[in-house]
């Protein structure tokens, strides 16, 4: 038996899922998980689960760096004496890490020194996110320095893009020699999507044909052909494609000079490590339907109390149907279902009876009873009487990166 630490670090919180498996062909078993939250917005706090059972929610802890978070929850997991499987930091075989950018790799990594250095070195095209997981990769090699560290990366899933879509219309030197091309994100949740949904569809993953949706704070579309993405939304970077809670989504690429005088200067909020333009602080941090609103609760924007509020919520509702429909061309009419997942789109039954009625044309409809009921498994469909199938699957990426890691052979010798 092995555990498995899935760790997800932010710039203000760090959670860990721990999981059991006893062979590479195993599925791993959850077994607990614990997050540290607040490390930007003191005071820290703690929350802990064993096998679905509360042992902390909330409580107010000393962390204020990932390093100390780590630690905390590291002495959380190993001083639990109910958690038989980590007795000490020994018994942690592989810790995987989600990566938001990994570049040109197509599966996840085993961290080498050279693995290291190229997820480093692609900081500069995701510096809001790939800083923040090196910075657990560096707590996780000094704290568990006999454990497996494994690299899961978010834009993987998206390799298989054919090339006139991922090529942007520029210069070709210049763009290979920097990297410039879409690399699509979320792709941890769209491997687990793809798999969960041909199972719930008996169907085979490689015939699967699915246009997924992972709307949160963070959203973003997928068309899924043949078990494979063909597009999605996001690009380059996070930033493209759908708006988020502070994100612009796409928008007209010169509308951030006519915005403000100083976007090519580094934002305050740049350190000797991480280099953030003032751009990409507005377009990533000062945008969104929080810029519209003033809130990120998307519960309360789906309430379209305001006026405000409403205009956010067709907003989003325009722009992810705009991808539906793009996706529904692109895979020829030929969809298995359209998939919601996400916080928003798992949570939000306003946000999924607009989206289905935005593209009824394309016969997607859902049942208002299906639609509003509770959850019953990883994946419910919600279609309405003679529409083609809509579903709801609770996406789950730590479970993704455990599996992925449980699979790979060569950590079991």
């Amino acid at each position: 038996m092995k555990a498995i630490l899935s760790i997800n670090a932010g710039s203000s919180s760090v959670k860990i899922s721990v999981y059991a498996a006893s062979h590479h062909k195993a599925t791993p078993r959850e077994i607990a998980d614990a997050q540290v939250s607040g490390l930007t917005a003191p005071p820290a706090k703690l929350t802990y689960n064993r096998q679905g059972t509360s042992v902390e929610k909330d409580k107010e802890v000393d962390a204020n760096s990932q390093d100390t978070a780590f630690r905390l929850l590291l002495d959380t997991l190993i001083n639990d004496e109910a958690l038989k499987d980590i007795a000490s930091k020994d018994d942690i075989a592989i810790a995987c890490h989600r990566i938001v950018h990994g570049g040109d790799y197509d599966d996840a990594q085993l961290i080498t020194k050279d693995t290291y250095h190229h997820i480093e070195a692609l900081s500069d095209l995701a510096p809001l996110h790939n800083g923040a997981a090196l910075g657990i990769v560096d707590a996780c090699i000094n704290q568990l320095p006999s454990t497996h560290n494994v690299a899961c990366f978010d834009s993987q899933y998206h390799q298989s893009i054919p090339a006139h879509i991922a090529t942007y219309p520029i210069n070709q030197d210049i763009a290979k020699k920097n990297k410039l091309r879409k690399y699509g994100f979320h792709g941890l949740s769209y491997a687990f999507i793809a798999r969960s949904t041909a199972e719930f569809l008996h169907k085979d993953e490689s015939s699967l044909n699915i246009i997924a949706l992972h709307l949160g704070s963070g959203a973003s579309a997928c068309a899924i052909h043949n078990g494979q993405s063909r597009d999605t939304s996001m690009g380059l970077t996070p930033l493209a494609g759908l708006p988020g809670a502070t994100r612009s989504g796409s928008v007209d690429p010169s509308l951030v000079f006519h915005y403000a005088s100083d976007v090519g200067k580094l934002s305050p909020a740049s350190t000797s490590q991480l280099h953030i333009s003032r751009a990409e602080e507005i377009l990533n941090k000062k945008s969104g339907w929080s810029a519209l609103t003033g809130t990120t609760d998307f519960a309360t924007i789906a309430s379209r109390a305001t006026p405000e509020q409403a205009l956010a919520f067709d907003l989003f509702v325009d722009r992810v149907a705009g991808f539906i429909g793009s996706y529904f061309v692109s895979l020829g009419g030929d969809v298995d279902a359209l998939v919601f997942a996400g916080g928003i789109g798992e949570k939000s039954w306003e946000l999924r009876d607009a989206v289905a009625r935005k593209v009824q044309c394309l016969g997607f409809r859902v049942d208002e009873g299906k639609n509003k009921g509770p959850r019953k498994g990883i994946v419910d469909e919600i279609s309405g009487d003679g529409g083609k199938k809509v579903l709801v699957c609770q996406t789950d990426e730590q479970f993704e990166m455990a599996r992925m890691c449980a699979a790979k052979e060569e950590l079991w010798a």
